[in-house]
């Protein structure tokens, strides 16, 4: 349902996006995990066809994103990372206005978003909060019950209670089908939402995992506290991936993927050890490790 092949737009000095492949399959939702200025948005813009590629290609439902976006925006529901909107209009003003550019008079279904995220249309677009300018954005981008959406930051500017009834309103879109690409930088949303999770750094993705494999732990933190130094001093010449070596208390953890367990327990058994400890490593501890090094978990791609 969602191409991006090969995307690359340079804007110099180290900004844009360079060599970016992914696909999104119909019904999944594919979160897109990176900071601040990592290339999210960059991403979006290309699919929206606000932007065409320097190299590579964008197609959603096949079509090329840059020259049918027509026929691509049929589809499509998009959700802005930051929300523009006139200031001469009121809100109920504004729907009509999309509804008339997008040619769609679904009436009932703005209803039940109008009131699903708790807006009141009739109040002046200048004069709104953030987090209600954004609840508008959210409710254009679904009144056309579109198959496909696109949504870069989607509950920035909300309060914790809409940020939930956001997270609930997706789960419903998921049950019904729909293909949706959402960008993030909050680990709980995309935890919540994703089937897969791909994250970017400075423009170029970095891992592509299933959510299923962070829950049910991709890798392993083992902790091992040593009885003697000497013993703590030669695990820590092993050939292991280190998060700690800490000397004062005879303390070193290690990542161990799956396949690896019962070596790495063979190892330990040859050490007088004080205490053992286990932890799947989270989504979080995943994605900070590409951002703290240039190493990475059990052979995935480098940074």
């Amino acid at each position: 349902m969602i191409e991006v092949n090969k995307l690359t737009h340079d804007y110099g000095h180290g900004r844009g996006v360079f060599d970016v492949s992914f696909t999104v399959d119909k019904g999944e939702t594919l979160g897109f995990l990176g900071p601040n200025g990592a290339g999210k948005s960059t991403t979006m813009r290309h699919l929206m066809g606000f932007t065409k590629p320097q190299k590579g290609e964008v197609k959603i439902n096949g079509l090329d994103c840059s020259q049918e976006y027509d026929k691509v925006m049929r589809s499509v529901g998009y959700l802005p990372g930051e929300v523009a909107l006139p200031e001469g209009l009121n809100g109920r003003q504004f729907i009509k206005m999309m509804q008339g550019l997008r040619k769609s008079r679904n009436d009932e279904r703005v209803e039940y978003l109008l009131d699903k995220f708790r807006l009141d249309p009739g109040g002046s677009v200048k004069k709104m909060s953030i987090g209600e300018k954004r609840k508008l954005a959210v409710v254009t981008a679904f009144m056309d019950d579109p198959d496909i959406l696109l949504l870069d930051e989607p509950t920035s500017g909300l309060d914790p209670l809409m940020q939930e009834v956001f997270i609930d309103f997706i789960r419903e879109e998921k049950q019904r089908g729909k293909t949706i690409l959402l960008s993030s930088h909050i680990f709980s949303e995309v935890e919540a939402l994703c089937d897969r999770i791909a994250i970017i750094k400075e423009g170029r993705l970095v891992s592509t995992v299933d959510a299923a494999e962070i829950k049910h732990g991709l890798h392993n933190i083992m902790t091992v506290e040593f009885d003697d130094p000497k013993d703590f001093a030669e695990f820590g010449r092993s050939e292991l991936e280190f998060r700690l070596r800490d000397r004062s208390s005879l303390k070193c953890s290690v990542v161990v993927d799956d396949e690896d367990i019962n070596k790495f327990i063979s190892l330990v058994r040859k050490f007088r050890i004080r205490s053992f400890a286990e932890h799947s490593v989270t989504l979080e501890e995943y994605f900070m490790h590409f951002y703290k090094n240039e190493r990475t978990f059990g052979g995935v791609l480098n940074a």
